[in-house]
Protein backbone atom coordinates (compact mmCIF):
# COMPACT_ATOMS: atom_id res chain seq x y z
CA UNK A 1 0.00 0.00 0.00
CA UNK A 2 1.12 3.59 -0.76
CA UNK A 3 2.24 5.83 2.09
CA UNK A 4 2.21 9.20 1.16
CA UNK A 5 -0.97 10.80 -1.25
CA UNK A 6 0.89 11.26 -3.99
CA UNK A 7 1.49 7.65 -4.31
CA UNK A 8 -1.99 6.88 -3.40
CA UNK A 9 -3.01 9.17 -6.43
CA UNK A 10 -0.27 7.42 -9.07
CA UNK A 11 -2.02 4.19 -7.69
CA UNK A 12 -5.47 5.16 -8.44
CA UNK A 13 -4.25 7.27 -11.63
CA UNK A 14 -2.51 3.51 -12.66
CA UNK A 15 -5.95 1.48 -11.93
CA UNK A 16 -8.15 3.69 -14.19
CA UNK A 17 -5.25 3.24 -17.33
CA UNK A 18 -4.92 -0.43 -16.47
CA UNK A 19 -8.81 -1.23 -17.17
CA UNK A 20 -8.75 1.50 -19.84
CA UNK A 21 -5.99 -0.36 -21.85
CA UNK A 22 -7.23 -3.44 -20.76
CA UNK A 23 -10.65 -2.66 -22.63
CA UNK A 24 -9.07 -1.43 -25.35
CA UNK A 25 -6.91 -4.25 -26.04
CA UNK A 26 -10.13 -6.50 -25.93
CA UNK A 27 -12.02 -4.70 -28.29
CA UNK A 28 -8.96 -4.82 -30.51
CA UNK A 29 -8.81 -8.92 -30.09
CA UNK A 30 -12.34 -9.53 -30.50
CA UNK A 31 -12.48 -7.56 -33.82
CA UNK A 32 -9.58 -9.62 -34.98
CA UNK A 33 -11.47 -12.65 -33.84
CA UNK A 34 -14.70 -11.38 -35.88
CA UNK A 35 -12.11 -10.71 -39.17
CA UNK A 36 -10.72 -14.14 -38.97
CA UNK A 37 -14.45 -16.10 -38.40
CA UNK A 38 -15.42 -13.41 -41.51
CA UNK A 39 -12.11 -14.81 -43.45
CA UNK A 40 -12.92 -18.33 -42.65
CA UNK A 41 -16.69 -18.13 -44.37
CA UNK A 42 -14.89 -16.80 -47.49
CA UNK A 43 -16.76 -13.47 -47.92
CA UNK A 44 -14.49 -11.38 -49.24
CA UNK A 45 -16.88 -8.34 -49.72
CA UNK A 46 -17.59 -8.96 -45.97
CA UNK A 47 -14.09 -9.58 -44.60
CA UNK A 48 -12.54 -6.40 -46.47
CA UNK A 49 -15.08 -4.22 -44.56
CA UNK A 50 -13.78 -5.91 -40.63
CA UNK A 51 -10.73 -5.46 -41.96
CA UNK A 52 -11.72 -1.69 -42.02
CA UNK A 53 -12.78 -1.37 -38.87
CA UNK A 54 -9.89 -3.54 -37.27
CA UNK A 55 -7.14 -1.57 -39.31
CA UNK A 56 -8.51 1.75 -37.37
CA UNK A 57 -8.99 0.07 -34.17
CA UNK A 58 -5.59 -0.45 -34.59
CA UNK A 59 -3.99 2.77 -35.61
CA UNK A 60 -6.18 4.34 -33.17
CA UNK A 61 -4.76 2.11 -29.56
CA UNK A 62 -1.20 2.37 -31.16
CA UNK A 63 -1.56 6.40 -31.84
CA UNK A 64 -2.36 6.21 -27.79
CA UNK A 65 0.62 4.08 -27.13
CA UNK A 66 -1.04 0.98 -26.37
CA UNK A 67 0.44 -0.78 -29.11
CA UNK A 68 3.92 -0.01 -30.27
CA UNK A 69 4.05 1.23 -33.90
CA UNK A 70 5.63 -1.78 -35.21
CA UNK A 71 3.42 -4.13 -33.59
CA UNK A 72 0.68 -2.41 -35.13
CA UNK A 73 2.13 -2.56 -38.56
CA UNK A 74 2.84 -5.69 -38.08
CA UNK A 75 -0.87 -6.68 -37.22
CA UNK A 76 -1.90 -5.54 -40.00
CA UNK A 77 0.20 -6.85 -42.27
CA UNK A 78 -0.29 -10.19 -41.17
CA UNK A 79 -4.51 -9.27 -41.39
CA UNK A 80 -4.14 -7.69 -44.88
CA UNK A 81 -2.35 -11.12 -45.91
CA UNK A 82 -5.18 -13.33 -44.36
CA UNK A 83 -7.27 -10.96 -47.14
CA UNK A 84 -5.48 -11.42 -50.32
CA UNK A 85 -5.00 -14.80 -49.55
CA UNK A 86 -8.38 -15.56 -49.33
CA UNK A 87 -9.48 -17.13 -53.09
Amino acid sequence: MAVKGSAEKRQRQNEVRRIRNKRAKSQVRTAIRKFKETVETKDKELAAQDLGKVIKLIDTSAGKGLYHRNTAARKKSRLSAMLNGME
